[in-house]
């Protein structure tokens, strides 16, 4: 049996981990591994990547800066979360605000200082990073338009510092990273309209804010078509392998996402179409491994 004290430890700690939302950082490395693995670098061998001490520089690196970015957006949202989502904030305010400021304060410059092993550029880069994620939640994120914006480039921001340590321009790339940023700011956009109650009351502009969740639907409505250019020409033009698998579900779940928002009428549902995009979106991300699933099942075969 634990003792009160270290139940509380405990508690803590799990308090800390869904203030920086430990499970999405974990995602998001196993995304950036698996992106450089099967399309930006696919010739230098999955060990060789693996093993790329600059590349795991690189990726720690950009955790500890999304996780000191959620750890600011909480601090920012501390009011609005209250409302939206009390049960969660009732379990992050176990972390004080101050410890959570010192963690944001250390994660940050522990990033830079991993950066500067890779090089100047890369300081420079998660600095700026640093700043973006800083600006967006003190100044951005209540700004019409601009905040959606903003959140879904920050997201996925991460992948460009990969992207620009492998200098892969490759066409292919720059259409996945179009239907995954489309992704990302339905996903915004939806969420806004399951926290407009809390929006409203701490004086946010967004788009279900200032002209209401049927301007909100069109709008994600017009954005899940515009999704089907880059779907279209991964599925027609570019080799990726098994990895159709993945769009043609994307294509059925899309479809079904667009039947449930005109049906949606609370915050229940605007939870499950949020929940529908984030399955897209993290199935995307261990999809990449059927790209070149042929040769990673014949390697598998003669290791047995």
């Amino acid at each position: 049996m634990l003792s009160r004290k270290n139940k509380l430890v405990l508690l803590k700690l799990l308090s800390l981990f869904s203030v920086v939302r430990g499970y999405n950082i974990l995602i998001l490395v196993i995304a950036q591994y698996l992106t450089a693995i099967f399309i930006l670098a696919p010739n230098r061998g999955w060990k060789n990547v693996l093993l790329d001490t600059n590349l795991f520089v690189i990726v720690l690196a950009s955790s500890g800066v999304i996780a000191a970015g959620y750890i600011i957006n909480n601090f920012y949202d501390r009011e609005k979360d209250l409302i939206n989502r009390p049960q969660k904030t009732m379990l992050d305010r176990l972390v004080s605000q101050q410890t959570k400021l010192t963690a944001y304060f250390i994660l940050n410059f522990l990033s830079v200082v991993l950066a500067s092993y890779v090089s100047f550029k890369a300081v420079v880069f998660f600095s700026l990073y640093i700043f973006g994620i800083w600006f967006y939640s003190h100044k951005l994120k209540k700004i019409l338009f601009v905040g959606n914006i903003v959140a879904s480039l920050l997201s996925i921001t991460p992948f460009f510092a990969v992207f620009i340590y492998y200098l892969n321009f490759d066409q292919v790339i720059f259409v996945h990273a179009t239907f995954l940023y489309l992704m990302l700011i339905m996903k915004e956009l939806v969420k806004d309209m399951g926290n407009l109650k809390g929006d409203i009351a701490q004086n946010y502009r967004t788009i279900a804010v200032e002209y209401g969740e049927g301007m909100s639907k069109k709008l994600v409505s017009i954005l899940v078509f515009v999704s089907g250019i880059p779907l279209y020409l991964l599925l027609n033009t570019y080799r990726i392998g098994g990895m159709r698998i993945f769009f043609y579900a994307s294509i059925f779940l899309l479809i079904l996402f667009l039947v449930a928002l005109w049906r949606s009428k609370g915050k229940v549902h605007y939870v499950w179409l949020h929940n529908i995009l984030k399955f897209i979106i993290v199935s995307g991300v261990f999809s990449i491994v059927l790209i070149d699933f042929k040769s990673i099942l014949d390697k598998i075969l003669s290791f047995l």
